[in-house]
């Protein structure tokens, strides 16, 4: 009965981590120019290539200088003359190497072009409504993510020449829902690309120019930054500073669940004092 007065416990203890990311959008430029080849691991590559690469690298991390993103939303948007949503927001990237290989220059002209503005606002638009998009990723269950804050990271080798939406417009509606957009211009004005012809490849020098009027815009208006990268060393050089400008953070909370054992000791104390008075 003494012991069963000093009520007994036993506890567990359980432990929840509540994660606070980035949702990023990923917005690439996979028009005709971006064929043109750059250096990558000593090797040349194709700028979309090496985008993507790099890309993976810094969702993913790379063992060495990226050590990935795995507490961030993310999704892939990729444009030309329209754009398309590649992957949505996600926080399962084990399937973003699957999608990223969907990923490729266009061949007809019909599709060719930079658009720009109207990838930026498809962009814009997912990660406004990127809690709800989270929410059904849950199937109804109560989440612990917390969206810290919304970026988009912007990779183009080109000036905006079609599309129903100019830049500044779509920038200043990402402003508007609070998203800060990151934009990177890709390669150099002096670009070579493969041409495979009956005698072999030969290297052939195209006509890639790198415009940055619209790209530096839509950084001053939303907040963001802007920078050029013109090999792979320099995109990763830019990808490791967006790393220090958008942190994610784990947040790890522990308790103790507490079970009364009282009741017990209390039954056994009522069965000896029964038999004692009969």
């Amino acid at each position: 009965l003494i012991i069963a007065v000093a009520r007994p416990q036993t506890g567990r203890q359980k432990v929840r981590e509540v994660s606070r990311g980035v949702a990023i959008e990923m917005v690439v430029d996979r028009s005709g120019s971006m064929k043109a080849e750059m250096e990558y691991n000593g090797r040349n590559a194709t700028r979309l290539e090496v985008v993507k690469r790099v890309f993976s690298d810094f969702i993913l991390g790379n063992g060495r200088d990226l050590p990935g993103r795995p507490n961030d939303l993310v999704g892939m948007i990729a444009f030309a003359r329209y754009p398309e949503t590649i992957c949505p927001l996600t926080l399962s990237h084990g399937a973003l190497p699957l999608f990223l290989k969907q990923i490729k220059v266009v061949t007809r002209k019909s599709e060719d072009g930079t658009a720009i503005g109207d990838a930026l606002a498809l962009a814009a638009a997912r990660l406004k409504t990127a809690e709800k998009t989270l929410a059904e990723s849950g199937r109804g269950k109560k989440h612990n993510y917390k969206i810290k804050s919304k970026i988009i990271i912007l990779l183009s080798d080109g000036q905006n020449n079609c599309g129903k939406m100019s830049p500044q417009e779509a920038a200043r509606l990402a402003k508007k829902w609070g998203i800060k957009v990151y934009t990177i211009a890709i390669g150099g004005n002096d670009a070579m690309a493969s041409v495979q012809t009956p005698f072999g490849v030969f290297k052939m020098p195209i006509s890639a120019p790198v415009d940055t009027s619209d790209m530096e815009q839509i950084a001053k208006i939303t907040g963001g930054l802007f920078k050029k990268a013109g090999d792979a060393e320099s995109l990763k050089d830019i990808y490791k500073k967006i790393e220090k400008l958008e942190k994610s953070e784990i947040k790890t909370v522990r308790w103790i669940d507490y079970r009364e054992n009282f009741l017990i000791f209390a039954l056994f104390a009522l069965f000896f004092i029964k038999g004692i008075i009969f």
